[in-house]
């Protein structure tokens, strides 16, 4: 098998403070959180404490300044687990690091720290009913009064949205202009005028709050902008390649784990007098798994060492998502044809898998428009794509 040689032993250490975390406080708890549909606040503040959050922040903010490994495992042991209550990769990887490219030193001081710590819980505001791959069409509206901005409009699937403290929120400042009319905001949820609409009921990732926001006439100040006046969607596409990657960074791990717990269960299962693994189809089913696992998994690890080199582009993200999420789809859906009709009860982890696989095809930028990016690619055109396709 080929080995991995990203992480050093350090990593491996936090690794294992890692998995003692979810053992002790998300697995006793997460079947309870999946019926109330959103975690506890609690446990936020409990993995800052941890040292799990925003492991990348510098020092000055109250970090630990480590390198971008340090999420990554935090990434791969979340998803391994299955439980996919606790919206740390949105944001770690997202909010905080939006704050730590663009935001100005004042908003870094009011903001970083309580990330660290999970004191505020962050989340990205883009997506709206209307506007979801296609950015440049959002109708949230931002006009300046004064030193003020006045905000109106609402987003839709937002995760972490009914916990939110920080908001990263895509608007548009000139509705003439396209993408170059849209302007990112730093958001205090607790201001007059923001308000949080119905937990929304999804077909998986069910411990994970997904929201409705609404803005009426919220006040927001000019120094609240991250970045300059129109130069949101630029921002964006700056960070979609680290979105992107995350993604198949999940995947990997998810169908990795899946195979193992698979190939466990098969082994044991028996039907016809012998086990489900004695069967041909199994082993050629599951050998075929692992090879595509295995191939993901050295592709990621590759993409992982590119980013980290500052050489990881568009495109690479783009094949990275792609591929990753449809091999992440077939490992769960074949997998669970195993088990048989065990595969299709919740208390099997193979069918909360399946539910929560659907959306990373969606996520983060459709697999089409995936496609589109590449094929453009191919063909020298124009690469710019819209930035992404779900909150």
């Amino acid at each position: 098998m080929i080995a991995r040689s990203l992480f050093n032993e350090e990593h491996e250490m936090f690794r294992d403070t890692v998995r003692k975390f979810i053992d002790r406080e998300i697995r006793p708890h997460h079947q309870q959180w999946e019926q109330d549909g959103i975690v506890p606040r609690e446990l936020w503040l409990k993995a800052g404490a941890a040292g799990l959050l925003c492991c990348t922040v510098a020092e000055e903010y109250g970090g630990l300044g480590l390198d971008y490994l340090f999420d990554v495992v935090v990434f791969e042991e979340m998803a391994k687990s299955g439980y996919t209550g606790p919206g740390f990769l949105i944001h770690c990887d997202l909010v905080a690091t939006y704050v730590k490219s663009f935001g100005t030193e004042e908003q870094k001081r009011q903001w970083l720290p309580k990330m660290v710590t999970g004191e505020a819980i962050g989340s990205l505001g883009m997506t709206e009913p209307h506007a979801g791959s296609d950015l440049k069409a959002i109708r949230t509206r931002a006009v300046r009064d004064g030193d003020d901005y006045v905000i109106n409009g609402q987003k839709v699937f937002i995760s972490n949205g009914q916990l939110c403290n920080v908001l990263v929120l895509a608007t548009k400042t000139d509705s003439t202009a396209g993408a170059k009319g849209v302007t990112l905001f730093l958001v205090d949820t607790s201001l007059p005028g923001f308000k949080r609409g119905k937990n929304l009921e999804k077909l998986g990732m069910k411990a994970q709050d997904t929201s409705e926001l609404f803005f009426e006439d919220l006040r927001v100040p000019a120094s609240a902008m991250l970045g300059g006046e129109g130069q949101g969607f630029a921002l964006m596409m700056t960070k979609l390649a680290q979105e992107r990657l995350a993604q198949a960074i999940r995947s990997a791990a998810v169908a990795e784990e899946v195979i193992a717990y698979t190939v466990e269960y098969t082994a044991q299962r028996e039907a016809f007098g012998k086990t489900i693994a004695d069967f041909q189809n199994t082993q050629f089913k599951l050998a075929e798994l692992k090879t595509e696992s295995v191939i993901g998994r050295v592709f990621v690890d590759r993409c992982i060492e590119l980013f980290m080199n500052g050489e990881f582009d568009a495109v690479d993200a783009a094949m990275a998502k792609m591929w990753l999420s449809n091999m992440h789809c077939k490992v769960v859906d074949e997998c669970l044809q195993l088990f048989g009709g065990w595969g299709y009860m919740w208390e099997y982890p193979i069918a909360r898998a399946y539910a929560d696989a659907r959306i990373i095809k969606i996520a983060g930028g459709s697999i089409e428009i995936m496609k589109q990016i590449i094929g453009r690619n191919l063909f020298g055109m124009d690469k710019k794509t819209a930035p992404r396709s779900a909150g």
